[in-house]
């Protein structure tokens, strides 16, 4: 099987009292962005030394078991700023603890740390350019070539030397750099990978992935970091709220992933503008006016609708309102128990552990389900497995007829700015040639996509802004030329 990319959660933190643990909350509420491994990087002074110190603490496992110790936050992890990562396995490199982010690096103009969430899709021959140049590489992930870029520059001053280093990346890249004298927030010109700033007073300043971290540290959503921005928080801009802001050149337009709101994102977070709870639900309305529940014969007990949780809990409610309003009467019920203890299972490498996860992660509530009509609505189908064991939990708990509605249409391509999609064979989507074959390999009695033009026509009604989106996933459209990587062992380019 083909090499799984990462996609991950990033925080950070500037001129706030207690960085480290205000990070850990915010790595917390991103959990969900990333399950591997974790990590925080503090920048602090060292009166002993009389130099700026960076302390790194790092470690495979969830937020919580990484950061278990809490005397962390008291001996090591000390600093007014810090910046975190929450990462997602990929194949190989899953077993690589170099590759735990963030990364952190000493050269002739002082320490920098980097988190990263994205992939760079000119990766290949930056690090083919290097290795020519004799370059060592301490890790196997593309976010070390940025180390190398900022290093390389023959710029005078810190921050053109990033902006040296950015000018010559390509693809997907939310990027947060910390200095010994600032924080840097970066999103690429096409923003891909969503990134937002918030305040937690008037003098200490956030970054993150999704703004749910800023609600668990009580911090408010100031603004999102625009496609292109480079924006420097330093110890001046926090105290009087203005910062230095450049811009990358763009050379194509703004596209956004989409998939952020049909799936990764959480529902309680704004991105692009909007809340992810608004724009799913008028997801699942579109859904309903092309793909309504069936109808049935007068006497018969109504189709209820059940959502596969939790992402695709918003757009059931959203799909069951629109078909009660054009007449096409059904009921939401709570028909599948999800345990939170499980992860992911489309990310999970390895076919045979990514069934157990399935089997471990769905119950079904039986009374509810028991000789009734039911319609499923999950937010997506990739590889096909979590929907084919679902379809199969419901018919042994005794439903009557299975229908199956997805709130997006079929994924045909794979992802190469930052989503973990996988190669085209192994797309559930890509494998048959209708809707009623897919049906079939369900066993479901009907199947029913939302269309490229409903869900694009759904995300504007939502989000009225001017923002584009990239649906490549959806279409085979990549707004960016991408350069697909040699496939090796180790995850190794």
């Amino acid at each position: 099987m083909r090499q799984i990319r990462e996609y991950c959660g990033i925080f950070g933190i500037f001129n706030a009292e207690d960085a480290a643990r205000h990070t850990y909350y915010g790595l917390h509420a991103l959990q969900h962005r990333g399950q591997e491994s974790s990590g925080i990087v503090t920048s602090t002074y060292d009166e002993t030394k009389q130099r700026p110190v960076m302390q790194a603490h790092r470690g495979r496992g969830l937020v919580l078991d990484v950061f278990a110790d809490q005397s962390l936050f008291e001996t090591k992890l000390l600093g007014a700023a810090a910046i975190g990562h929450n990462r997602y396995s990929t194949m190989g490199a899953s077993d690589n603890k170099a590759n735990i982010q963030p990364f952190v690096v000493h050269y002739k103009d002082g320490n920098l740390a980097i988190s990263h969430n994205g992939n760079l899709s000119n990766a290949r021959e930056l690090r083919q350019s290097f290795s020519d140049q004799g370059t060592l590489f301490q890790t196997t992930s593309d976010t070390e070539l940025v180390l190398h870029l900022i290093a390389q520059s023959r710029r005078s001053k810190q921050i053109n030397q990033i902006r040296d280093a950015l000018a010559q990346l390509e693809g997907a890249f939310s990027l947060l750099i910390l200095t010994d004298e600032s924080l840097v927030a970066i999103r690429d010109p096409n923003g891909f990978r969503p990134l937002s700033l918030g305040r937690l007073n008037e003098t200490s300043w956030c970054v993150a992935s999704e703004t749910c971290a800023f609600d668990l540290i009580g911090a408010e959503y100031v603004r999102d970091v625009e496609p292109g921005e480079i924006l420097v928080i330093d110890r001046e801009g926090a105290e009087t709220g203005s910062f230095r802001s450049f811009h990358l050149p763009r050379s194509h337009e703004i596209s956004q992933c989409v998939f952020e709101y049909v799936y990764f994102s959480r529902p309680d977070s704004r991105i692009y503008g909007e809340m992810v709870d608004k724009v799913r639900r008028q997801i699942g309305k579109q859904l309903a006016r092309e793909a309504p529940v069936p109808s049935v014969k007068k006497g018969n007990k109504l189709p209820i609708v059940i959502s596969v949780p939790d992402s695709s809990n918003t757009s059931a409610l959203g799909y069951v309102s629109e078909c009660q309003k054009l007449g096409f009467s059904s009921k939401f019920e709570i028909g599948l128990i999800r345990n939170h203890y499980v992860g992911r299972t489309f990310i999970a490498p390895g076919q045979d552990r990514r069934e157990m996860r399935v089997r471990c992660k769905f119950n079904t509530v039986e009374g509810v389900l028991k000789d009734r009509i039911v319609v499923i609505v999950d937010d997506s189908i990739v590889r096909g497995t979590t929907a084919r064991y679902i379809v199969n939990m419901i018919r042994e708990a005794g439903a009557r007829e299975v229908h199956f509605r997805v709130a997006a249409p079929p994924v045909i391509s794979p992802c190469y700015y930052g989503m973990d999609f996988p190669s085209h064979s192994e797309l559930f989507a890509h494998e048959f040639s209708s809707d009623e074959e897919r049906a079939k390999w369900l066993g479901v009695d009907s199947l029913a996509y939302l269309s490229v033009e409903g869900l694009m026509k759904a995300v504007h009604s939502a989000n009225r802004g001017e923002a584009s989106y990239c649906n490549a996933c959806f279409t085979g459209n990549y707004p960016v030329p991408v350069h697909a990587p040699v496939v090796k062992e180790e995850n190794e380019w």
